[in-house]
């Protein structure tokens, strides 16, 4: 590691699997755990209070569905008074009444909704849940009633890329503050669904286009994030800040990763809250330690002048497409096989042609997200 090892300052809490949508783009491994795996209160509260003592200054409280778990109230409240700045992940939809306004009293800071479309249409065959878009307007009037930071997330993919300029009048019209425009990475079930989600370069720079304008249009009224699409990038982003730099993740079960698709990378052992302590995981885990900083790098990245930018890219990118979790970022244009993103582009054009030529829906290509389906899959 060529760095000196800082604290982490961020944290992403997967609370639970369980989630009321079957969004097939969802970056939940295609391995759900079911509710008897998940961490009880006191222990989520105890890793809690230890990410505060850590350094962790924030904590995104996500899924599934995180207002599945009927302590999610506690849990806000617990990190709270460690004066752990809380964002609460969420589709939005079966929130009971009341609700919101109690994870504000128990002290939430900010609420991020996801919207599967800017259109009901959309939302209802992308999440597989019907009514779930006016559900989800419901959610957004109530959590601006109780006075709390909204942000509105977008996962753009071929079905809704056209649906930009609608997401950004849907943002306005909320009341949000912020605005997330994030082209689906591929993992997880969105990795088994990449032929059917994937959009054409042409939809990619109309997007890109449209929410340029946008940004600047709107500058001081509406925040607007672009999350690129890997697989149309010449470099790639630094994933998680760099793999086991500032922030880390923790599974349903309490296992820390360095980020939401590690476990795609065999060849490393996470290990699990309990078993040892967070700082112990953070600071001596041989996974944490396998891609920190720089000295862990192969050519081209050792040698390039923006190996400590991007920290390499994504690991998991890498064992997915090059095959070897250390290899270059197949997203940048340095690495050896580069190339192959631009042929799963066409690849995945092909199969959407192919449907479209054969008259199916869109949707009878996906792969919803139901832990039905794992079993399938594994």
């Amino acid at each position: 590691m060529s760095e000196a090892l800082l604290p982490p300052i961020g944290m992403l809490a997967e609370l639970t699997h369980r989630c009321p949508l079957q969004c097939p783009y969802c970056s939940n491994p295609t391995e759900l755990m079911k509710a008897n795996r998940e961490l009880d209160t006191e222990t989520w509260l105890y890793l809690f209070r230890q990410a505060a003592d850590l350094g962790v200054l924030q904590v995104h409280l996500s899924g599934g569905e995180p207002t599945l778990r009927r302590d999610l109230e506690q849990l806000i409240a617990g990190l709270s008074s460690h004066g752990v700045y809380t964002n609460l992940i969420t589709a939005g939809v079966g929130i009971a009444e009341g609700r919101i306004e109690a994870f504000a009293e128990a002290g939430l800071d900010h609420v991020q909704l996801s919207f599967q479309g800017a259109h009901a249409e959309t939302t209802e065959r992308i999440g597989n849940h019907r009514g779930g878009h006016q559900k989800k307007l419901e959610t957004a009037r109530r959590v601006r009633a109780a006075g709390l930071p909204l942000t509105i997330n977008a996962p753009i993919h071929r079905h809704n890329i056209g649906e930009v300029p609608d997401f950004i009048e849907l943002a306005l019209s909320l009341g949000a503050e912020r605005l997330e425009i994030a082209n689906v990475q591929y993992s997880g079930w969105a990795l088994v669904n990449r032929d059917a989600l994937m959009p054409d370069r042409d939809a990619v720079e109309r997007q890109m286009e449209i929410v340029g304008q946008a940004q600047e249009r709107l500058r001081g009224i509406l925040n607007i994030d672009f999350v690129t699409p890997d697989y149309f990038a010449i470099y790639p982003k630094p994933c998680m800040g760099g793999w086991a730099r500032d922030a880390f993740m923790v599974a349903p079960d309490g296992t820390v990763l360095p980020c939401h698709a590690a476990h795609t990378i065999r060849s490393l052992t996470f290990e699990r809250f309990g078993d040892r302590s967070l700082a112990e995981i953070w600071t001596d885990s041989p996974a944490f330690n396998a891609f920190r900083g720089t000295d862990w790098m192969q050519e081209p990245c050792r040698g390039c002048e923006r190996r400590e930018i991007d920290w390499g890219g994504c690991r998991c990118q890498a064992m997915a497409i090059a095959g070897d979790p250390a290899a270059t970022d197949p997203a940048c244009v340095k690495s050896p096989v580069h190339a192959r993103m631009g042929m799963l582009i066409d690849d995945a054009l092909a199969s959407a042609r192919a449907e479209k030529a054969a008259g199916n829906p869109p949707e009878e290509s996906f792969i919803y997200r139901r832990i039905a389906a794992t079993t399938q899959l594994a």
